[in-house]
This record gives structure tokens, C-alpha cells and sequence, in this order.
């Protein structure tokens, strides 16, 4: 980054950011009981990948980097009934874990509105400056 950023640009891009997080953890929780006929077509979780972007001095944002698939093995599930069980009669589910995707998703909506917060003060901070001057 070349030029200065405004709060207001560190905010936005960190927002963009979370919304990507919020963004995988919905598709994860959506595949979260998702089954497939084989272990290498079965869903596997995304992650997005953070990285700091350094500015002037004073200055640092974030920006995601890539969205990758979580190593998680699919689970093996014996359901010879199920249209999508293998000669074996087994299907594979989906390696996405609940509990921590909500937790991941209550993390999310907190920095979020955390951003927000932020947001909020420099608004009020360059009104009050501005009304200084009257």
C-alpha cells in the first residue's frame, strides 16, 4: 500500500474480510450433514486465509489471502438404504463440525461488530472535530 488509509479503509477491508469468514461458515454449516458416495467427492470445510497488509507507519489492514479446504477426513457411514450408498452400502459424510462452526460463527459476528464500534467512534470523533470549527 502506497497511499495513507483512512479508519474508515482499514474498517472497510477488515469488514470485507469478516464477511468472507461469515461467508464459509454459513457454506460449512449448510454441508454440514451432507453425504456423498465417495470419500474424495464428500464436502470438507472452507477456511479463509488471513494476512496482514502493512501500510505507512501506524497503519495495517487485512486482507483474505485464499479460501482453502480443511484436511478433515469425511466420516464413513454404514446406510445401504441411501440412494447414494457405494456396493458396500456406505455413504460419507462431511467432515464439517458443528459446534465449532457456530462458535466460528459467533467469533465472526463479534469482530464484525467490533468494526462496526470502530465505525461508530471515528463517525462521532470527525463530526465533533468538524463542529469544533463553527
Amino acid at each position: 500500500m502506497s497511499n495513507s488509509l483512512s479508519v474508515f479503509d482499514i474498517a472497510g477491508r477488515a469488514m470485507s474480510a469478516q464477511m468472507v469468514r461469515l461467508n464459509t461458515t454459513a457454506s460449512n454449516l449448510a454441508n454440514a450433514g451432507s453425504v456423498s458416495n465417495s470419500k474424495a467427492t464428500a464436502f470438507r470445510a472452507l477456511k479463509p486465509v488471513f494476512e496482514t497488509v502493512n501500510g505507512n507507519p501506524g497503519e495495517a489492514t487485512v486482507r483474505v489471502r485464499q479460501v482453502v479446504t480443511s484436511q478433515t477426513e469425511p466420516t464413513k457411514k454404514h446406510d445401504p438404504d441411501h440412494p447414494m450408498a457405494d456396493a458396500n452400502g456406505d455413504v460419507w459424510q462431511s467432515g464439517v463440525d458443528s459446534a465449532a462452526e457456530l462458535v466460528e460463527m459467533l467469533e465472526t459476528a463479534r469482530q464484525y461488530q467490533n468494526i462496526v464500534q470502530v465505525l461508530q467512534t471515528a463517525k462521532t470523533l470527525t463530526l465533533d472535530t468538524l463542529r469544533m470549527g463553527k
